[in-house]
C-alpha cells in the first residue's frame, strides 16, 4: 500500500514537471483591467502579440474593467495559479489594498497575491487641459483653483486610480481643492476632457501626446523629476515649486503561487517581447519609452513605489464613493 502510494506520488510529480516544462499548451489570457485607450491597453496589446512568438500560443487580451482597475486586478489575483491568466497591471495595483483599508473594507486582493514578472514602461503623468482652456500656464490653473475652491473639475480612471492619485498629490502640494469626476479608465477620462465634460486631466504621455501634438490639448506641467524628452517645453511641478512626483508604470504579473518554471517561462517571454522589433515600433508610435526590469529588479522598484503611494493615500484619506 505504501509502495503504491509512493509510486502514485512520483507519477503525479513527474506529470506536473512535464506540464510545467511544456507550458503553455493552450492560449494564455492577459487581463487588462481598463478599457481600450489607456496606458495598460496601449502597452498590453502589442506586448501580448510579441509574447506569442516565444510562448507559441495565443496571448488573448481581455479588458476586465471596473472600479478604476480593481475589478480586473482582483480577477487576476483569484485566477488559477497556473500561468494561463496573467495581468498587465499599472502602478494602481499598489493602491487598492491600501485604499480599501483606509475606507474600512477588506481588500479584494493583496500585493502578496502577485508575482512580478517584468516592468515594461514607466512614464510620469502630465497635467493637460483643452487647447481652448483659459489656463495657459500652471500659475493660471492654481490661481483659479485658489480663487474658487472645488470649481475646477478633472477626470480620472476611477476613484483611487493612478490618475486620481496623481492629481491629488498635486492638489495637496499646491494647497488647492479640485472636483474629481471618476470614469472607468484612462481612455474615457481623455474623452471626457476632449468632450468638455471636465476641465483637466492627469494623463500618461502615451494617451495624450497625439492630442497635444494635434493641438487639441495643452500640457501645463509634468509629474517627473526632470523635463520629458518628448515634451521639453513643459516644466515639471518640482521646478515650479510644487513637491509632486508620480509615474504610471506598466508591468506583467502572475499569481504568486504559480510554479517556478512557469514564472521563468513568462519572464523569458516578456524579456524577448520588449526586444521585439514590432513591439518597439508600436511603443515608438505612441511615444512610450520602454523601461524594462526583470523580476528581481522589478520587485525592488515595485516595493519602493508602493511605499511612496501609501504615504500619498494616507494624505488623500477616505473618499466617499457614490
Amino acid at each position: 500500500m505504501i509502495r503504491n502510494a509512493f509510486t502514485a506520488a512520483l507519477i503525479a510529480c513527474a506529470s506536473l514537471a512535464v506540464a510545467q516544462e511544456t507550458y503553455p499548451t493552450k492560449p494564455v489570457t492577459m487581463i487588462v483591467p481598463f478599457p481600450p485607450g489607456g496606458v495598460a491597453d496601449i502597452v498590453g496589446r502589442p506586448l501580448a502579440a510579441a509574447m506569442e512568438k516565444t510562448l507559441k500560443q495565443p496571448v488573448v487580451v481581455v479588458n476586465r474593467t471596473g472600479a478604476g482597475g480593481a475589478v480586473g486586478m482582483a480577477a487576476a489575483a483569484k485566477s488559477a495559479p497556473d500561468g494561463y491568466t496573467i495581468l498587465m497591471g499599472l502602478s494602481s495595483i499598489s493602491i487598492f489594498p491600501v485604499s480599501d483599508r483606509i475606507n474600512g473594507k477588506a481588500p479584494a486582493y493583496d500585493m502578496k497575491d502577485f508575482a512580478p514578472i517584468a516592468l515594461v514602461t514607466a512614464d510620469p503623468t502630465v497635467l493637460v487641459v483643452r487647447a481652448d482652456s483659459p489656463y495657459k500656464t500652471l500659475k493660471d490653473f492654481v490661481t483659479a483653483a485658489k480663487a474658487d475652491p472645488g470649481k475646477i473639475n478633472y477626470s480620472s480612471s476611477g476613484v483611487y486610480g493612478t490618475l486620481h492619485v496623481a492629481m491629488e498629490i498635486f492638489a495637496n502640494a499646491a494647497d488647492v481643492k479640485l472636483f474629481h469626476v471618476p470614469y472607468q479608465g484612462g481612455g474615457p477620462a481623455v474623452n471626457a476632457l476632449l468632450g468638455g465634460q471636465v476641465e483637466a486631466l492627469a494623463s500618461g504621455p502615451a494617451a495624450a501626446i497625439g492630442q497635444i501634438k494635434g493641438g487639441k490639448m495643452r500640457a501645463l506641467a509634468a509629474w517627473s523629476d526632470k523635463r520629458l524628452a518628448l515634451l521639453p517645453e513643459v516644466p515639471t511641478f518640482k521646478e515650479l515649486g510644487y513637491d509632486a512626483e508620480f509615474y504610471i508604470w506598466s508591468g506583467v504579473f502572475a499569481q504568486a503561487a504559480a510554479p517556478a518554471p512557469v514564472i521563468s517561462r513568462l519572464r523569458e517571454a516578456v524579456r524577448n517581447a520588449v526586444n521585439d522589433a514590432d513591439f518597439r515600433l508600436a511603443m515608438e508610435r505612441v511615444a512610450t519609452p520602454i523601461s524594462y526590469l526583470d523580476a528581481p529588479e522589478f520587485r525592488s522598484y515595485w516595493d519602493q513605489d508602493a511605499r511612496r503611494l501609501a504615504v500619498a493615500l494616507e494624505k488623500i484619506g477616505k473618499v466617499e464613493q457614490k
